[in-house]
């Protein structure tokens, strides 16, 4: 769950190298490109982590002992949801209850960025980001992780798995909560905070869920983010060929930053992305009508907390952000809240949620581009 914030300083310049080395970063570079390693190998994440703590700005004020309380009461909060939504969805029964990371800004820098490159590399334990691109990749996501920070309410990880502990082995994935950012946004919506902490780990939750029941969707996205992420050997000639060809053609476009998208990724990148945006689509839509669906039994404000989250947002940016907001996509991931939500609200209040979990089978009964819009369209396909 993410909330827009305001963007943090510019990044720390690069040191200056002489021209040899350059030269031999850039033959390195590229004969790693040759080797056919992943973009994520090419990116320094120990000074991508340095640079966002850096950069990241710090949360709002408060009391050690505001703080103190706040983080043990949504770690309590974590694990009580779990059982509502377990008997909302339907998922997930008798597998045990892990417990949450809660973190500040900076924490959740240093996990997001072993999460990325989990994600974007898959080796933890190899070395990754050598050299003078490997650096400039680090800076800008470290920059990228610095916006985020203050942006993020509650994040559930499925690459990174949680550490051990006494109650049983690591779970295969890691549900982080942002204090700071939580008691931000609840004192500016003016809403219960014992009760937005609970709301907000509702939707959380229903992501660990989700995915602790249906283990491949782990593996369906990293095959997909696979793909997005190959060196598809394209020259800058090959790709303007495709964009003019594109925009003369006059074929139907996505708009916004999808629609760019379309444009730049060859045809078998952009099947992925929108594998991975109709699979997005889902989880988001699904862990809002849970939201709903369980709210009212257990958090009691829940009417005044979803009208101000909604209000919220929409509203209005400055510039600046909504130019960051369209680069990163995050209108797109607002729309996929609200396009998932009407989808899933309209199937399960026509078939119930038992039929409805036959979405989580496999790849083949997720939700289709055509389905989203029109959830009747996915009930005569799957049902």
């Amino acid at each position: 769950m993410t909330e827009p914030t305001d963007v943090g300083s510019g990044l720390d310049k690069l040191d200056q190298r002489g021209g040899a080395d350059q030269r031999g970063e850039l033959d390195q570079r590229d004969q790693q490109e040759e080797r056919g390693e992943s973009i994520g190998a090419r990116i320094d994440w120990s000074l991508a982590a340095t640079v966002g703590k850096r950069l990241v700005r710090p949360g709002p004020k408060v009391t050690e002992y505001t703080l103190d309380a706040a983080q043990a009461e949504l770690a309590d909060a974590a694990v009580r949801a779990e059982g509502p939504v377990r008997e909302v969805t339907g998922l997930a029964d008798g597998l045990r209850v892990p417990s949450a990371l809660v973190v500040d800004r900076r924490g959740w820098v240093d996990a997001a960025s072993q999460s990325m490159r989990s994600m974007l590399d898959g080796d933890d334990d190899g070395e990754s980001g050598g050299g003078l691109s490997g650096k400039v990749g680090g800076l800008q996501a470290g920059g990228l992780l610095a916006f985020l920070a203050g942006a993020i309410l509650g994040q559930y990880d499925p690459f990174t798995p949680s550490g051990s502990d006494a109650s049983g082995p690591s779970d295969p994935g890691v549900l982080m909560l942002v204090t700071p950012n939580i008691i931000a946004v609840e004192r500016s919506l003016r809403v219960v905070p014992s009760d937005f902490r609970l709301w907000v780990c509702l939707h959380e939750v229903t992501h660990r869920v989700q995915f602790s029941a249906n283990p491949w969707l782990r593996q369906y996205m990293l095959d997909n983010i696979a793909v997005l992420t190959s060196d598809a050997g394209e020259s800058v000639t090959d790709v303007v060929a495709r964009i003019n060809s594109a925009v003369r053609g006059g074929a139907k476009r996505e708009k916004g930053v999808i629609g760019v998208m379309q444009m730049l990724q060859t045809p078998e990148q952009y099947e992925a992305f929108t594998r991975m945006m109709m699979l997005g689509t889902l989880l988001e839509g699904h862990a809002d009508h849970v939201m709903d669906a369980v709210g009212p039994a257990q958090v009691p404000t829940v009417e005044q907390i979803r009208a101000s989250f909604d209000k919220r947002r929409t509203a209005p940016r400055n510039p600046v952000q909504r130019i960051i907001r369209a680069l990163i996509g995050m209108d797109a991931k607002l729309a996929q809240y609200i396009r998932g939500k009407a989808f899933v609200d309209e199937v399960v209040g026509t078939v119930g949620m038992e039929r409805f979990n036959t979405i989580w089978t496999d790849a083949e009964t997720l939700p289709r581009p055509d389905e989203i819009d029109e959830p009747s369209r996915w009930i005569a396909r799957v049902l």
